[in-house]
């Protein structure tokens, strides 16, 4: 179990009315950032699809009749798979951030968190965006109180997946040339 104060941090941060409760720099999510950095692009791709699938069925649950999520994520692998160019995908990606601003803070930081994961397919460092506004979307679901298992177990699955992907034989799913 992670032994740093997380909690008061996200505190400070809700109190200073920031948007964003965590940091790559926080002690809670140095060691993710810096593990995450050291991986593979494809291997942080497909770790961050993998939480992706479960952002979009929040969104379903919070926004049934948006369709825009769904879309990002597919816009995003077809891109990763070399099958649309990367205008396309980011046109997706920022009608997904665009969405955000049209929300709740928890539905907001739900879609920025997508947007970042999908935006790992340009580069591996948006990875820890998801983290940031995932983790953050979590303290809005559940409130400040009553969110700290569900913060300390989504880090948890997040050094779990890079394990997992880690491991994982990239090399089965489509890439396109830039990832190779």
């Amino acid at each position: 179990m992670i032994t740093n104060d997380w909690k008061a941090e996200a505190t400070a941060r809700l109190q200073r009315k920031n948007r964003i409760l965590f940091s790559p720099k926080d002690a809670f999510l140095r060691g993710l950032a810096r593990r995450c950095a050291e991986q593979t692009h494809k291997t942080v791709v497909l770790w961050a699809f993998s939480f992706s699938e479960e952002i979009v069925e929040d969104l379903k649950r919070i926004y049934p009749l948006e369709t825009r999520p769904q879309e990002t994520l597919e816009a995003a692998r077809l891109w990763a798979a070399g099958k649309i160019k990367m205008p396309r995908a980011k046109a997706a990606i920022l009608a997904c951030h665009a969405l955000a601003n049209e929300q709740n803070a928890e539905g907001g930081a739900f879609c920025h968190a997508l947007g970042q994961a999908c935006s790992t397919v340009h580069t591996a460092g948006h990875a820890m965006g998801l983290c940031v506004y995932e983790l953050t979307a979590l303290i809005h679901k559940y409130g400040l109180d009553h969110c700290d298992a569900a913060i300390e177990d989504r880090r948890r699955a997040y050094e779990e997946r890079l394990l997992h992907f880690r491991n994982a034989d990239c090399e089965d799913a489509e890439w396109a040339n830039f990832l190779k």
